[in-house]
């Protein structure tokens, strides 16, 4: 069985737990407190519930869960986490939906983007509402006080890093600068490795496991965060994939991509101003755009990509000790899928 087969084994059923989170109707739920007046469940469905899930129910790969379930059970964790699984993965789509209105994304996985359907403000409002929502279910479980520090601990630590990412992503796709490789994978650290680090943390405290092996773990998916980023900005350029967003969207949204910033070291002098400038009008011109994604393919700028994404995974590969034999076989699958699939 290949690993996107046991993903997608893994995925099943999945929704049933996600709804326990964010439910597709809140007329049954109980977060609300103690509400004063009557509350327009109709209204909060069709705000939150309606975008949330018509996002939720694109899909998506969802291997951040199934990371949370292998650092569990590689530290010893042999209870049940299903309840704490969701909780990255709808924290993870509600970046997705705020991320779009900031990027002016069309597409999210085939479809119109929730703000291009429901409205900026709707997509505001939902996504951010998606951040807090799992925090609520955390308060709501059965966990000790203290392993509810722990748990909120990481999770508030991780989401103002990934804003810290998301910042300095901004900035510089506004055109102020060109980060170096090193600021560009802090960047990604910051941006796409938090919610992995989140999820192997989350899974690694919860399974009772100490400071050093929290840290361990949360440093090897950080790693598989980065490198999925960096395959992301390779697919984004490569057409006839489904993995990323629309084909040259970072084109248009004049991203400083590691591809733009290797590109930029070794193209000629004609073709690294004809790359910055298409990135400076962030244009969605076919034309312009095939132009700045023929100067990026023609240089080694994707295979020296594809090197620094399989390098970063497995060094931190290399630096795990883990004893679970059978929860590092599951997370040496995840290392081959993410140095090897095909791009």
């Amino acid at each position: 069985m290949s690993f996107e087969d046991i993903l997608k084994k893994e995925s099943e059923g999945f929704d049933f737990l996600i709804e326990n989170v964010v439910p597709r109707s809140f007329e049954s739920w109980k977060g609300f407190g103690d509400s004063k007046w009557d509350c327009d469940v109709g209204a909060l469905d069709g705000a939150l519930s309606v975008p949330i899930w018509d996002l939720l129910d694109r899909g998506g790969k969802r291997w951040r869960p199934f990371l949370m379930r292998l650092c569990y059970e590689a530290v010893g964790g042999d209870g049940n986490i299903n309840e704490f699984l969701p909780l990255v993965e709808v924290i993870h789509n509600g970046t997705l939906m705020v991320d779009d209105i900031e990027d002016d994304s069309d597409l999210r996985r085939g479809k119109d983007c929730v703000h291009k359907i429901f409205g900026n403000d709707v997509a505001i409002n939902a996504g951010n509402a998606m951040y807090f929502l799992p925090v609520m279910k955390i308060f709501e479980s059965d966990l000790d006080d203290v392993m509810k520090v722990k748990v909120l601990k990481i999770v508030n630590e991780e989401m103002v890093k990934l804003h810290f990412g998301q910042g300095m992503d901004i900035f510089w796709h506004k055109g102020n600068g060109l980060p170096s490789e090193a600021e560009y994978l802090q960047m990604c650290a910051f941006k796409t490795g938090t919610l992995a680090r989140m999820a192997a943390k989350l899974g690694a405290v919860l399974g009772g496991a100490d400071e050093e092996m929290v840290k361990s773990l949360g440093e090897f998916a950080e790693s598989l965060g980065v490198a999925f980023q960096i395959q992301d900005d390779i697919l984004n350029i490569c057409p006839g994939e489904d993995w990323g967003k629309d084909y040259g969207d970072d084109i248009s949204e004049g991203k400083r991509t590691l591809l733009v910033i290797r590109a930029l070291e070794v193209v000629g002098k004609e073709d690294a101003s004809d790359l910055v400038g298409i990135l400076d009008l962030k244009t969605e011109g076919e034309v312009m755009i095939g132009e700045a994604i023929g100067i990026l393919r023609n240089s080694d700028a994707i295979e020296y990509c594809r090197g620094v994404a399989k390098r970063l995974v497995l060094d931190a590969w290399e630096k795990l000790d883990l004893v679970n034999s059978e929860a590092r076989n599951k997370l040496n699958m995840f290392v081959n899928f993410v140095v090897e699939r095909d791009l």
